[in-house]
């Protein structure tokens, strides 16, 4: 039998007081940070199109720059920037609010999903978590500390993560639309989002609206009968929210102990799990190949890859150390740069780029078939998190987007 009792304030899933830029939605909303890590020619052009406006791009720190000897100046420069937005006034606040979201992606498709706040009390990445919220891959422990040094000191968070939860009868998202809103003027926002992002409309929700999401989302819960419950499984953004658990145990502020998020329906129509793939750069892609056939035995060659490099294409068949391709690929490849340190490893959002990076000279990528989406749920039950990057929810430019952000509680110490 689970554990939450018969009460509806154990949903970690709350109403919260959503900032939203008064002007300028156009400039101001920007992709995941964690998008185009290959790719600084799109984030040349998001910073041209932004020029001096106010913009999401101010106060992120896209990954791609990561590395970069100035990040601490970055950072600082944000959490600056975060004051003097909110000292600009450039913002409307909705206190106690969730949003209702439609985002018609650029094939035309419409994905749903409601704004809240998440309870990081009731968020664990850790593999077999019993939280109620919970990461679906493998968390990278060293990919957390340069996010809390970005939320540490920052008076606002503003989130791309986007979080699933299984329900197929659509009793949270189902009854919503935006054309409730439309006619009584709740419509917060309605505009196309740049660099072929699609378009994206929110409303905010009636309080009979959040009440009946709040009973939907504690139905799902009281139906499901194991001892430990999972009500929610992060799909994008787990390392975000890892760091703001990590910031709200430092700083355990009421405040802190929340994170916004958009929730969506795992069975939403919209909603696509597209493979990440894999590409190696500074090796020689023959070598690749033929560490990857060698380590191999016949017995354990499972599933099927391809292989692209600039001399061509090509297919192998790799170990059944794992159930899915991907963990069997990432296995290797993690054994590869342990072998090879100048090698460097990343992780691709689209089929199309995969290609063109990996045609690169001194490059080789990996494609492979992405998980189902019925198989998530069950594969994290039972086995705990997935392997790192094992897929994505739609490809780079479907990604979530800055837009709506919150007041947070920096360190006193920053």
């Amino acid at each position: 039998m689970n554990t939450y009792g018969n009460d509806r304030k154990t949903v970690p899933f709350v109403p919260a007081d959503i900032l939203i830029p008064k002007t300028g939605l156009e400039k101001w909303a920007i992709v995941a940070c964690d998008q185009f890590t290959s790719e600084p020619q799109y984030w040349r052009d998001v910073t041209a199109y932004v020029g001096g406006a106010p913009s999401a791009l101010k106060i992120t720190l896209p990954e791609i720059y990561l590395s970069d000897d100035d990040v601490s100046d970055r950072i600082a420069e944000i959490n600056d920037r975060m004051r003097e937005y909110l000292s600009g006034g450039i913002f409307e606040e909705y206190k106690g609010s969730m949003i209702y979201v439609e985002r018609t992606l650029h094939d035309g498709l419409v994905r749903r999903g409601i704004i809240g706040a998440i309870d990081l009390e009731q968020y664990d990445y850790a593999p077999g978590s019993s939280a109620a919220i919970r990461a679906t891959e493998g968390t990278v422990i060293e990919r957390i500390p340069p996010r809390v040094k970005i939320r540490r000191g920052a008076p606002l968070e503003i989130p791309h993560a986007m979080v699933l939860f299984d329900d197929p009868d659509n009793t949270v998202i189902g009854p919503l639309t935006c054309e409730t809103g439309s006619e009584s003027g709740s419509e917060l926002y309605s505009f196309k989002l740049m660099m072929g992002g699609g378009s994206v409309r929110g409303r905010r929700l009636t309080d009979a609206e959040i009440a009946g999401v709040t009973d939907a989302l504690y139905t799902l819960m009281e139906a499901n009968q194991s001892e430990n419950p999972m009500l929610f499984a992060v799909g994008d953004g787990n390392h975000s929210l890892a760091a703001a658990r990590q910031c709200y145990l430092a700083n355990p502020t009421e405040a802190n102990r929340y994170a916004l998020a958009e929730i969506i329906n795992i069975h939403d129509m919209a909603l696509e799990f597209e493979p990440i793939y894999r590409v190696l750069f500074n090796v020689d892609p023959t070598n690749v190949i033929e560490e990857l056939i060698a380590e191999d035995t016949a017995d354990r060659r499972a599933h099927s890859v391809s292989y692209v490099c600039a001399s061509g294409e090509g297919e192998v068949r790799i170990g059944a150390g794992s159930a899915l391709a991907v963990g069997a690929v990432q296995d290797f490849i993690d054994r590869y740069l342990e072998r090879h340190p100048d090698a460097m490893v990343d992780y691709i959002h689209g089929l199309e780029v995969a290609r063109y990076l990996s045609r690169e000279k001194g490059s080789v990528g990996f494609i492979f078939e992405s998980m189902r989406k019925d198989e998530l749920f069950p594969a994290v039950l039972k086995d705990g998190a997935l392997p790192r990057k094992t897929f994505s929810m739609g490809e780079a430019q479907s990604k979530r987007y800055y837009l709506e952000a919150r007041r947070i509680d920096p360190a006193e110490d920053y």
